[in-house]
């Protein structure tokens, strides 16, 4: 089963991860999609770097630094993994990537790593559930003792 694992470098995420390795540990046929989604940049961003290829270059370094620790977690358990970091509206663009991957799952965090889309029920996440045409399990923070 191929899951789709959004990370943004929050541990909530990587809980995430670790959920889908004792889901292999129980038997699932597991290969993961690691995705890391960076929002656009802002305009003061825009302004003061003055060269998109610049902005772009940083969004990837960051998304494969985001990536790096469920990267590490994978390897340690022989997992087979594809990586995808993308720009855009963070929802969408994991649907997409669960789409174009062929996903059958997608593990989540409920919360990411910005204060702002942490104050609702993780907005990415629900926007997933909701969109999503596969299965996904949302890790919440209370279920990160006891799974």
């Amino acid at each position: 089963m191929k899951v789709l694992l959004p990370v943004d470098g929050s541990e909530l995420s990587l809980e995430a991860v670790r959920l889908a390795l004792r889901m292999r540990q129980d038997g699932l046929s597991l290969s993961a999609v690691l995705a890391n989604v960076q929002e656009p940049a802002s305009l003061y961003e825009i302004l003061v770097a003055h060269d998109p290829d610049v902005i772009d270059q940083l969004s990837a370094e960051a998304g494969l630094h985001a990536l790096q620790p469920a990267r590490d977690l994978l390897d340690a358990a022989g997992v087979e993994y594809e990586c995808e970091v993308a720009k855009g509206d963070p929802a969408h663009t994991l649907i997409d990537i669960s789409e174009r991957f062929g996903c059958d799952m997608v593990v989540m965090g409920a919360r990411g790593a910005s204060a702002l889309r942490s104050a609702m029920l993780g907005s990415v996440s629900n926007e997933v559930l909701h969109a999503s045409l596969v299965p996904v399990v949302i890790v919440k923070p209370g279920d990160v003792e006891g799974v």
